[in-house]
């Protein structure tokens, strides 16, 4: 994996400072005064490697580094488990607090102050909270099929004649993601990771054709799991509203289709590079809105398991 991917979000950000420093103090205070929840968690927890910046304590010290190595536990040892089935994203749970309560605290203050005000820090308190969404998605399971890796709205269908990661002619796919787009990422097909690269960058509109090249991007190659083998390219690139790149997978997972991968945080643009092939059926055009994990961009004919 790319050096540069030191966490889930290695463009760091304010938030995530906050949290880090947060994180830094639960320590100290479970290794004063919880040592036998300490002693209980290290003896549920698995694996042993990885370039983690501390000691991972409990399930809370991988949020930010679960892509940094083999730690891990199992759901039934987490007792933090129940964050990830929130209707939120777990990932913005510092954005929400920070942000969404900021907004809370000053709507509630202008209520006693001067009421007439309070409405719009309250809207920006649900706005918030309602950006981080998380909704529940049918995933389609016919073989073949390429799912949107991201919400919004397809501004861009090109073909190239080669493409040096897929080596040959290849179909990218652009989709732009408005602030009222929900912004979580989703593998396309079913894949395994075999490369990531992070590039820090500018923040142009992500409407911008340079913004491709020039703003802050990570980008992850995926080879399907199902026969043919094919390999994928999702790129999730910065816009001039949003900052903060998520992506949580780590070299050789393997994901189904329509997994949860990242997401990018208040607006964005999400690329899809997939092999031009013969019987590659295109299901989607410009301007069309899509969702991740459920609208089908393109169908591949004769795909079948792996054995």
């Amino acid at each position: 994996m790319d050096p540069s991917i030191s966490s889930i979000q290695p463009g760091g950000g304010f938030c995530m400072s906050l949290e880090l420093g947060w994180g830094r103090l639960r320590r100290a205070y479970l290794r004063r005064f919880r040592k036998g929840y300490l002693a209980r968690m290290a003896g549920k927890r698995l694996g042993s490697a990885g370039r983690y910046p501390h000691e991972m304590l409990d399930p809370r010290d991988l949020k930010f580094f679960r892509n940094q190595g083999d730690i891990r536990w199992q759901e039934e040892d987490d007792p933090f488990a129940w964050r990830n089935r929130l209707f939120f994203v777990r990932a913005g749970l510092a954005e929400i607090i920070v942000i969404g309560g900021g907004f809370l605290a000053l709507g509630l203050a202008l209520l006693l102050l001067f009421w007439p005000l309070a409405p719009l820090p309250l809207l920006g308190a649900c706005f918030t909270l309602w950006f981080f969404r998380n909704p529940a998605r049918k995933i389609p399971t016919d073989a073949g099929l390429v799912v949107a890796p991201a919400d919004g709205r397809v501004f861009a269908v090109r073909e190239v004649e080669h493409d040096d990661l897929l080596g040959g002619p290849a179909v990218v796919i652009d989709i732009f993601l408005s602030v009222f787009n929900v912004h979580i990422n989703r593998v396309p097909m079913a894949s395994r990771v075999i490369g990531m690269t992070y590039r820090r960058g500018k923040f142009l509109s992500a409407l911008r054709p340079e913004a491709a090249g020039e703003n802050e991007c990570l980008e992850v190659r995926w080879e399907t799991t199902s026969l043919p083998r094919r390999v994928l390219r999702v790129r999730q690139i910065t816009g001039a509203i949003a900052r903060r790149i998520v992506c949580w997978v780590s070299p050789d997972e393997r994901l189904p289709r329509g997994a949860q991968f990242g997401m990018i945080k208040l607006g964005s643009r999400t690329e899809l590079t997939i092999p031009r092939e013969p019987g590659l059926q295109l299901c989607t055009w410009e301007g069309q809105k899509v969702r991740a994990g459920v609208s089908v961009l393109a169908r591949y004919p004769d795909e079948r398991a792996s054995g």
